[in-house]
């Protein structure tokens, strides 16, 4: 088993970028330099560049999606990018799209601590959902294959 790491301090463009979600954002954090790690959701080397390289760098995001629209992050893993995104924006319908149930587990955990009303976790691989989902005005990918 993999020992977990402790979540380095938010640089200060956090407070920014999650507004008044910054709390959960760094309670997110704290789960996967936790959780995450041990349970193989993403590796230790990764935790001290958790906000750099993942948090911030997928709430960005949050700039360019349009207002009020749905969203699948296929191949969510630990939730890169649609936990962030959602964070970030809760005017967006945001489905979690994941084949492998380790990883479901995980997020919904997530969805339901960090009160993510907004946020459906789907099991499942993109091509088996394909017409059994509602259609999605924007798609996320991060470390999938290609579309």
């Amino acid at each position: 088993m993999t020992e977990a790491a402790e979540l380095p301090p938010a640089p200060p463009e956090a407070r920014d970028v999650f507004g008044d979600r910054f709390p959960e954002a760094v309670r997110y954090g704290e789960l996967l330099a936790d959780v995450g790690v041990t349970r193989g959701l993403i590796g230790p080397r990764e935790v001290p560049r958790l906000w750099e390289r993942h948090l911030l760098n997928c709430a960005v995001l949050s700039e360019v999606v349009p207002e009020r629209v749905t969203v699948c992050d296929v191949g969510s893993g630990a939730g890169l990018p649609g936990i962030p995104l959602a964070l970030t924006r809760p005017d967006l319908q945001i489905t979690l799209l994941e084949p492998l149930l380790r990883r479901t587990n995980f997020l919904r955990e997530v969805v339901e601590l960090l009160g993510l009303d907004h946020v459906t976790v789907v099991r499942g691989r993109a091509e088996e959902v394909l017409g059994k989902l509602p259609p999605m005005h924007v798609v996320t990918a991060r470390a999938v294959a290609p579309l």
